[in-house]
């Protein structure tokens, strides 16, 4: 009954109710606020992808600046294959899945926009559907990415760390591609 506390009502044909009612503990109501947040997060990196993506010629997706470099599609590639690996069982199995092949996501061997587009939103649906099933109870379970041990808050971090960068990436060679026809993503730089 800690949880709990008892509220009695009295209704009119004089017979008393004891109502129940539960309260969250300060606890739970910074895990659900993180929870929130971090969807937030999330859902903004994925938003600023799109943004870019809107702006680009199809050809833009697989330009390199040079041959250490990746291009849009194969950083869509690499981001999908980590999302699929990592958040598939996601509470119960390793991060690194035996069946990812890390290594073939940097080669570029996509032929269109469309199926760029569909390895974002698949690599995305994932992501948002997992993170809908995670309560805030789970937010302090250990679990494991290769040998490395993390908590689940942890381990969400370094997704939303990892996935920010990449879309970083993805903005800026948008933005070099782009040039004069830019579309600010925030607040243009002369308007603040």
């Amino acid at each position: 009954m800690s949880k709990l506390r008892r509220i009695f009502n009295i209704i009119p044909d004089g017979k008393l109710f004891i109502r129940l009612f539960k309260f969250k503990s300060q606890k739970t109501i910074i895990a659900e606020n993180y929870l929130a947040s971090i969807k937030s997060q999330f859902r903004n990196q994925k938003l600023l992808g799109e943004k870019t993506f809107v702006q680009l010629e199809d050809a833009h997706f697989f330009w390199r600046y040079n041959e250490q470099s990746n291009s849009i599609a194969v950083i869509v590639k690499h981001l999908r294959g980590n999302m699929l690996s990592r958040w598939t069982d996601f509470l119960s199995s390793n991060g690194e899945k035996e069946w990812r092949k890390r290594q073939n996501e940097f080669v570029n061997d996509i032929k269109s926009r469309d199926e760029i587009m569909a390895l974002w939103e698949e690599g995305w649906k994932l992501t948002f559907d997992t993170l809908e099933n995670i309560s805030a109870k789970d937010l302090t379970k250990i679990i494991f990415i290769r040998t490395k041990r993390y908590t689940v808050i942890g381990a969400i971090n370094r997704q939303l760390a990892h996935y920010s960068y990449h879309v970083g990436q993805i903005v800026y060679i948008g933005k070099m591609l782009n040039e004069k026809n830019w579309i600010s993503l925030y607040i243009p730089r002369d308007e603040y």
